[in-house]
């Protein structure tokens, strides 16, 4: 099963680092979405189904943490899962946040292996 993606970060070249190791780990995906930031994220997902939202956490606009309050409290999206992809996390924040429905968390800088393994706990997406 294919899966759409959305990337939210407010870097281009994290977002492209993170579509190279979503190929690298071999997800199959169906497309790739990009966002800088929160407000351009919740955009897309009004527009596009989307299968996982992968977010940081500290963006102009809109940050992760707004976008996923957002997110979860939106009937329509809340089922979507959420991942946050961040560099430097705050544990506490963190905690919070998947204590509000996040649902995996990723380290800045991550392996290929890592994203598989976590698309596949949510998804049941085994890879190509």
């Amino acid at each position: 099963m294919a899966c759409t993606i959305l990337i939210v970060d407010d870097s281009a070249t994290t977002r492209a680092m993170i579509k190279r190791i979503i190929k690298l780990a071999g997800i199959p995906t169906e497309v790739l979405l990009e966002a800088p930031d929160g407000k351009a994220a919740l955009e897309l997902l009004r527009k596009h189904p989307v299968d996982l939202i992968l977010a940081d956490l500290h963006m102009p606009e809109m940050t992760g943490v707004e976008l996923t309050r957002l997110v979860l409290g939106d009937p329509a999206l809340a089922p979507i899962p959420i991942v946050i992809v961040s560099a430097n996390p705050n544990q506490e924040k963190i905690t919070a946040l998947q204590k509000d429905g996040v649902r995996g968390h990723l380290r800045k800088p991550f392996t290929p292996e890592a994203l598989r393994d976590l698309v596949h706990n949510l998804l049941g997406v085994v890879h190509a």
